[in-house]
Formats: C-alpha cells, sequence, structure tokens
C-alpha cells in the first residue's frame, strides 16, 4: 500500500479545527436542540417560546397569554408577565440583557431560583435556539409604560433594540416569529396542533387563561379546531379529565381520584387525576413545570409505587388477600391517568424534555399518592370495593393469560387465542359455565363486578353489531366484532359447528330494557340464527330480562321489566297512603353492580328466556317444515337486505302499536 497516497488526505492540524460562534452550532446541527428538522420538531419551537410565557404565570407574574398563528404562518405569543429585561447587561454592557437572551446560548434567569422559583424552561437555550431557526423573530417588551422591539433572522439582530411610548398597553413580552424554510423544508405549521398545545397548558394550570386565534382561511376541515376561544379551566386536571375520557357514557366524576398537595419546604406541588371506570384504551400523560413527558420517568415511577402501596395496604386492612397479587401494572393499565408536578430545577432527558430524571421526584409523589389514597379509599369503602374489583379484574385477566402462555409453552396447540375483551371464567366444566354478552365498556364493567367468577364469563360487545341478514361475506368475515364472539364460543359456524368444542353452556344475550336494548339483542339473535342456528336447536341461548324500573315502597326494593309489570306491583303492594319511589334504569352500565347481580345475573333470582326454534324439517322426510321457513321468512322481512319488506310490515302492524318508546 503506498501511504503517500493518503497522508495529504489525513493532514489534521489546527487548521481543521472550527469554532462555530453565536448561533452559527444550532443551525448546523438542530437536531441536537430541537429533535429533528421534521414537522414535530418544528412545532417544538412554539412550545419553547409557551413555555416561557407559562413560567411567568407558574410564579405570580402573570395570568393572561396570547396564542396566536396569522396568515402568514407566524405564531405571535404574548403574556402580561415582568416582560424580558432590556437594560445592559453587566458581561455585555454594549448588548441590551434582551439581545444578550435571543442571541446567546444558555442564557437566561433560571439558572438559580432568584428570578423562578419553578419553570420548565431550564437550559437557557429555548428562546436563542428559536431565534436561530427563525428566519423571521420580533420580540416586544413592554416595561415602566415603554415599549422596547428588536427584529432578528437567523440568529442574527436586523434592528437595533427600538424604544416608545407603550400608550397604555400594561406589561409583558410579545414573541413573533417564522420558522425557517431552510431549516425545515416544506412543512408547515398545523394550527390545530397548537390549539391543543394551548389548551393542555391551560388544563395544566388551573390560574392561566389562555386566549387562541387563528385565520379561518387557513383551517382544514381534516384538522378542525376553533378559529378562536378562550381556554381557562377552574378546575385543572379534573378538568383535563373529563375532557379526555369518552363522552357516551358520561363517566362518573364521584370515582374520580383527584387531588394536589404542597411539597414540604416549599419546594413544589404535585396534582392528580385517575378514573378506574371501563375503558377501550386507558392512558397515562405525566408534566413537569407543564412540560409534557411522554417517555415518563420519575415522577411516574413514584406514582406507580404510591398506588401499589396503598392497594396493598388497604386489601390487608380489609382483609381482602388477592390484593397481594395486583402489580402497579395492574393498577395502570386500562386506567385514564394524569399527573402533574411542578419542582425546582428538574432534571430532563435531553433538551426536548421527554422523560423526567430528577432522583428526588420518585420519593416526593410516592409518598403523596400513597397518603392521599389511603384516605381516598377508606372514606368511602363502597367505592373503594369497585375500585379494588376493578384492579383484581386486571389481576386475574394477567395471571390467566400468564397461565395460558405457560401451558401453550408446555403443551403446544393446547390453549386457544381469546378476545381481549373477554373477562372468563375459572370453571373447566363446559356444562356449568354462562356467557353473558353485554352492549359496550360501561355495561361490561357493571357486569365484571357483578358476575360469579367461577362459571359467569363476560364479553362486551361494542354498541350494535354487524346486521348479518343484510351484510355481504367479506363484511362477515372482517368484523371484529363478530370475529371476537366467534372466538369466545369457540364452536364454529354453519356446517363446521361444533357442540363438543362449545365453551359455555348458555350464552346469555343481555342488554338494555330499552327500544335500542331490544334492536341490539336482535341483531345478535339474526346472527346466532344465520351463523349458529344449531346452538339455538341445542338449547344454548337465552336472553337475560333486566328490570326497567326501581320502585322502593315502604323502604323495600321491588324491580318491574316493564310498564305493565309496574303497574300489577304498585295494584298489589301500594296500600293507601304508602309512599312510593319509582326511579327507570337508563341502562346496565348506570346500575350499580350489586343490583344487577342481584335482579339479572344471581340464578337463584333472575330470569331467563330461552330462545327456540321450531323443528327444521317435517317428521320423516327432508323437507323443510311450514314453522321453519315462517322463521325465514320472517327475519328476511325485518332484517333482509330488501328495505320495502321492512316498510310493508310496518304498515301491517302500525295499527297495532299503542305506544312508542322514544
Amino acid at each position: 500500500m503506498n501511504n503517500d497516497l493518503f497522508s495529504h488526505k489525513n493532514d489534521y492540524s489546527a487548521q481543521q479545527i472550527e469554532v462555530l460562534e453565536g448561533l452559527e452550532p444550532v443551525r448546523r446541527r438542530p437536531g441536537m436542540y430541537i429533535g429533528g428538522t421534521d414537522e414535530r420538531a418544528m412545532h417544538h419551537l412554539a412550545a419553547e417560546i409557551l413555555d416561557n410565557a407559562m413560567d411567568e404565570a407558574l410564579n405570580g407574574h402573570a395570568n393572561h397569554i396570547t396564542f396566536k398563528i396569522d396568515i402568514h404562518g407566524r405564531v405571535i405569543i404574548s403574556d402580561n408577565g415582568r416582560g424580558i429585561p432590556v437594560d445592559p447587561h453587566p458581561k455585555f454592557p454594549n448588548m441590551s440583557a434582551l439581545e444578550v437572551i435571543v442571541t446567546t446560548l444558555h442564557s437566561g434567569g433560571k439558572f438559580n431560583n432568584k428570578a423562578y422559583q419553578v419553570a420548565g424552561g431550564l437550559h437557557g437555550v429555548g428562546l436563542s435556539v428559536v431565534n436561530a431557526l427563525s428566519d423571521y423573530l420580533r420580540i416586544e417588551v413592554i416595561r415602566n409604560k415603554q415599549l422596547y422591539y428588536q427584529e432578528y433572522s437567523k440568529g442574527k439582530p436586523t434592528t437595533p433594540l427600538m424604544q416608545e411610548s407603550a400608550r397604555g398597553r400594561g406589561k409583558g413580552t410579545t414573541v413573533i416569529f417564522h420558522p425557517d424554510p431552510e431549516i425545515f423544508g416544506n412543512h408547515t405549521l398545523q394550527p390545530t396542533r397548537l390549539y391543543h398545545m394551548a389548551r393542555a397548558k391551560a388544563f395544566l394550570f388551573a390560574g392561566i387563561t389562555i386566549d387562541w386565534e387563528c385565520p379561518p382561511e387557513i383551517l382544514s376541515p381534516a384538522y378542525p379546531c376553533p378559529p378562536h376561544e378562550r381556554l381557562v379551566f377552574p378546575n385543572g386536571l379534573e378538568d383535563y379529565l373529563v375532557y379526555r375520557l369518552p363522552k357516551d357514557p358520561a363517566p362518573n366524576i364521584a370515582d374520580f381520584f383527584c387531588g394536589h398537595s404542597e411539597l414540604p419546604e416549599q419546594q413544589g406541588k404535585i396534582e392528580w387525576a385517575i378514573c378506574w371506570g371501563p375503558l377501550d384504551d386507558g392512558f397515562l400523560s405525566s408534566f413537569c413545570n407543564t412540560i409534557p413527558t411522554p417517555e415518563g420517568g420519575t415522577h411516574e415511577s413514584g406514582l406507580r409505587s404510591g398506588l401499589l402501596r396503598a392497594v396493598k395496604d388497604y386489601g390487608s386492612l380489609v382483609e381482602h388477600k388477592k390484593t397481594g397479587l395486583a402489580t402497579a401494572d395492574d393498577i395502570v393499565n386500562g386506567s385514564a391517568i394524569l399527573l402533574s408536578v411542578f419542582i425546582q430545577e428538574p432534571q430532563f432527558q435531553g433538551q426536548t424534555k421527554e422523560k423526567l430524571t430528577s432522583p428526588q421526584a420518585t420519593k416526593f409523589v410516592e409518598n403523596v399518592i400513597k397518603n392521599h389514597f389511603d384516605h381516598w379509599l377508606s372514606a368511602d369503602p363502597q367505592r373503594a370495593t369497585r375500585i379494588l374489583e376493578t384492579i383484581l379484574e386486571r389481576t386475574e385477566e394477567r395471571l390467566q393469560r400468564r397461565q395460558e402462555k405457560d401451558t401453550q409453552r408446555k403443551v403446544p396447540g393446547r390453549k386457544m387465542r381469546l378476545p381481549g375483551k373477554l373477562a372468563d371464567c375459572t370453571q373447566q366444566n363446559r356444562h356449568l359455565t354462562e356467557l353473558f354478552l353485554v352492549e359496550g365498556d360501561s355495561a361490561g364493567g357493571s357486569a365484571k363486578q357483578a358476575r360469579n367468577r367461577d362459571y359467569q364469563a363476560v364479553l362486551p360487545l361494542r354498541g350494535k353489531i354487524l346486521n348479518v341478514a343484510s351484510a355481504s361475506i367479506d363484511k362477515l368475515k372482517n368484523n371484529q366484532e363478530l370475529n371476537d364472539l366467534l372466538l369466545a364460543i369457540g364452536c364454529g359456524t354453519g356446517d363446521r359447528y361444533d357442540e363438543q368444542k362449545l365453551r359455555y353452556d348458555k350464552v346469555i344475550i343481555m342488554t338494555d330494557a330499552d327500544v335500542d336494548g331490544a334492536h341490539i339483542a336482535s341483531l345478535l339473535m339474526t346472527f346466532f340464527y344465520q351463523e349458529l342456528p344449531m346452538l339455538i336447536e341445542q338449547g344454548h341461548l337465552y336472553l337475560a330480562v333486566p328490570p326497567l324500573y326501581r320502585l322502593n315502597i315502604a323502604g323495600k326494593s321491588h324491580y318491574a321489566v316493564d310498564d305493565q309489570h309496574k303497574e300489577q306491583l304498585l295494584k298489589k303492594l301500594v296500600k293507601g297512603t304508602t309512599k312510593v319511589e319509582i326511579s327507570r334504569f337508563k341502562g346496565l352500565g348506570e346500575m350499580p353492580a350489586q343490583q344487577l347481580k342481584e335482579t339479572t345475573m344471581d340464578p337463584s333470582k333472575r330470569l331467563l328466556l330461552k330462545v327456540t326454534l321450531p323443528s327444521r324439517f317435517n317428521p320423516d322426510t327432508t323437507t323443510l317444515s311450514t314453522e321453519w321457513q315462517a322463521v325465514e321468512q320472517f327475519v328476511e322481512s325485518l332484517m333482509g337486505k330488501k328495505s320495502d319488506h321492512r316498510f310493508q310490515f310496518i304498515q301491517q302492524n302500525a295499527k297495532f302499536v299503542k305506544e312508542v318508546d322514544i
């Protein structure tokens, strides 16, 4: 090898050493400061400026922020705080403190606790990084009834610091910037994303008002958001939790575990809001000094430990031995959790602050959550029982999944895969088991608490299932709800029906006692009739009969399944001036688990209707019986593809309707 060939290329001397001055490092390596140059990174610029405004509010110097995007794609963020200092900086007497902050990395007032007790911006690079990565930036400061302003481009000032009368405009700081296309290419700021950013900040600090503004012309129908809105949430995280949860059914705020606590020696504050209700997808969103921490960190670790310790202590107190098997994942997974901490000098992983690493946060949060959760559970034993039942339901499901995995590992193919929402029973003898099909996660949550776990299983279905009588084969195959149902039952469909593989002796349709519930029940019966008629013929399909009314007569509860039954009970039980309180159940999800058990699920007290079919064939022949043909025609008329058949049926039977339940 000719070493001379490479000698000139490997010449490494002082001439090869570059010294990047000012904000040039940011423009050369933006990923080091904002995590990249994609759309997410560009929106991080707005987050940096909004965080600075929020820091003024967190420290009691501001209570109002304006957050705008204009027709040109420029972001305008204003606060009514103290205003950035504009007097000459002691270290740079020829520059104002404002220009030092905007043009110098690692400059600011948050490196000690003199100007800010708690803050989200800690590294002194936020505003200067935004300046470096913007092709236009203007900063305005109002202090002592004077307006000071200066403009910049790509990190360098384009005007001197100007001064004029503020004309009674109050006080505060305004930053206007436009991301540099040289850095971010064709990416554009999305109003919806900025709006969500502003709203989250308002939720996280109950003392702040944020006014959002956006020109309607730049809004997209695909990503809707209001053109203007005043964002103020007096209940903070509790309001945020209600907003994040599904609206149907409405969340039960009485079961929210919400609170806040000051840390000792004015070291900060902790706020939380938690819901254990039945959810399709849970979440755990955490924040530090209003900065989102999507990767979690030490504060989340403290929350998990505190909740687990409290659950186990309470379980031991009420002698509920199964709580000893619970883990933090059983408590957190599937729950809706918001956690916000405010601490001095937090430590984050990276400039984008996606993970909190402050070691002291773990113990702070753990102790506060544990103590408050102890009191919260003890204050309402019935509520505590509901929460424990929900948590232990997850514990049992986790242990069952682990057992199935172990079994599959030992005996490949022995265990079948089951749908994730199925709460299975433990009884191994199929002839003693029951499967309840319920409408939605809310009713599913009540049914899971009310059931006997030994022999009763529950499968929540999402609303009204597919009408199989009018659906195509492809739609039927691709319907997840029906596939989950078939998977849970396990016996196959049509000609492949195998009685020996049926996993439950009774399949019970349990829907609300109203018109919608009846419609869902009819859709399910249509499904079984068309796809699993043998299951009906063998006597495995039932309808539960939940009550529609609760009558409190002379201090004792009675239940009526419909209006006629209600009138019968009133005539039979009400004597003279006996006081009667009548309440109508909105649905199974609104019914307390104990009442659902007593009225609808306890075999000793419930009423079940067996779904039957006439004989399929005429005696001693292979021709379909007249009764079976009548059923086929009836199902086709009501559920089939031809709407004119349904219209004809309605015309013929409308005269028999005495009352319409709307």
